[in-house]
Order: C-alpha cells, then structure tokens, then sequence
C-alpha cells in the first residue's frame, strides 16, 4: 500500500510513522521513530535468541489437555463456558479474540479490561484505539481483510479480573492451553507480545519488558517480539517510539521470511 502525502502528514500528527519494507536491493528499512522528544531510531535486529519456554501445559487442569483436537467452533464454545477459575463468577462474557483465523500476525495482550469484558472484544477503548493506529502505520487492520493485512488479536487471559487488578499466576496457568491452541490454529508467521502478562504466558519470563524488548525471540518455531501494552503507553508516552521501533522490529522479522521473487 503507498500512502499519499496527505495520509502520511495525518500519522505524522498522530505521532506515527510508517514502516517500509526492504527494497529490491535488500536494504533494511529505515522507519521514522514516533514523533515525541529524543525518540531513538529503530534497531537493527539482533540474532535471535535461544527459543524460550511457554509454561507447561501441565499446569493447566486434566480437563484442558483435549485442546488439541478442537477447531475454532469448538475451543471458542470451550472458552465461553469455561469455569476453572474464580474469575467465571465475576465476568460479564469471556473474551475469546478477533481477527483473521490464518494471519500472519498474531497480538498477544493481557487481560480484559472493563470495555472488553462488556463487548467481548480485546482491545478496545483508548488503548484499542492507539493500537489500531500503530497497525495502521504498518498498513495492518483487525478489520476484515486479506491475512497478511488482517491480524488476529488475543489476551492471554480470557475474563476480566475484578477492578481491572493484575492476573494472578494460576488464573494465567489456567489460560494459557486456551491461547496456545488459538496460536497453534492460526499459525501466525510472527507474534506481538504486548505488556508483562501476555510475556510471561508466552515466554514463561518475569523479566522486565525493557529487557525482553528490542530483539527476536525464537518462539515454537516463529518470531516473536516483545512490546509495551497500549495501556501503558497511554500513561508513558515518552516509550511509544521504542514500541513503535518493535513494531518495525517485527515487520522487518516477518519480512525475513517472505520468499524471494
């Protein structure tokens, strides 16, 4: 997709800008950090790094380890009706994801909020907003579309804690055979690890995200890349141009394994 001058002024103003992929010539790209003071460019990607572990499959109930054979029909009615945690008795609707169901890109998040717990969609409000205009940047929408244009989106817990408090582990480790079976039936060519929970469910890691950011992770067998939440880019501004840095990190990772020609 070419954007006209116009269109690239109005991200400019939105404090985004776009990310290009390498031309004939194999030359990487070279993105714009987001508009906001001594914003850093966006890095070279690094050599991936040892394949870290989700946590094991084991921890979830007996009940769970069948996920294997579902289809999206199947799972999705699973989910809803899932009680293996105290968060059943709180939430209004599960949150069971959006998007294409053969992506290219997969966005992990955390946990529902308040608005999602009511709609049943992750990621709306203020920080689906912003979220939806970092994709826009990448020419990426959770609108209908081609899949490698329409990217799926998931939390990696699926009700919505009281008052919005942080997951707690055995909630996530009850979650987490529910994600890794959407991630197995979508097979996303890369995935956006977005905020502490969703990383700790996908990389089993309590590393600070400042740490696990900037860099390829090799992840069952597929890039991942590790970002800040919308949320809290929302409260620090100041660290969107490192999120949007991942960002390009990723496209660029995903581009790496586009065939020739």
């Amino acid at each position: 997709m070419r954007w006209s001058d116009r269109q690239q002024a109005m991200l400019r103003e939105m404090g985004i800008a776009l990310w290009q992929p390498p031309d004939a010539a194999g030359d990487a790209p070279q993105p714009q950090a987001l508009a906001v003071d001594e914003a850093p460019a966006a890095p070279a990607a690094p050599a991936p790094l040892p394949e870290a572990r989700p946590l094991p499959l084991r921890m979830a109930p007996a009940g769970l380890v069948d996920l294997g054979a579902m289809d999206w029909p199947a799972l999705r009615d699973r989910v809803a009706a899932c009680t293996a945690c105290g968060l059943c008795k709180t939430r209004t609707q599960t949150v069971f994801g959006v998007g294409h169901e053969r992506a290219h890109w997969m966005i992990v998040g955390e946990a529902p909020g308040e608005q999602e717990d009511l709609r049943g969609e992750p990621f709306v409000g203020p920080a689906g907003r912003l979220l939806d205009r970092m994709l826009a940047a990448l020419s990426l929408t959770r609108q209908p579309a081609e899949p490698q244009q329409q990217v799926y989106i998931a939390n990696a817990l699926k009700c919505r804690p009281p008052r919005n408090r942080n997951p707690e582990p055995a909630e996530l480790a009850q979650c987490i055979p529910y994600l890794e079976r959407q991630v197995a039936l979508v097979q996303p060519r890369v995935v956006l690890a977005m905020g502490r929970f969703a990383v700790q469910a996908l990389l089993g890691s309590d590393e600070p995200i400042g740490r696990l950011r900037g860099r390829v992770h090799d992840w069952q067998g597929r890039p991942l890349v590790v970002t800040y939440h919308p949320a809290y880019l929302l409260r620090q501004p100041t660290e969107k141009a490192r999120a949007w840095a991942d960002l390009c990190l990723a496209a660029e990772a995903l581009h790496r394994l586009q065939p020739a020609g």
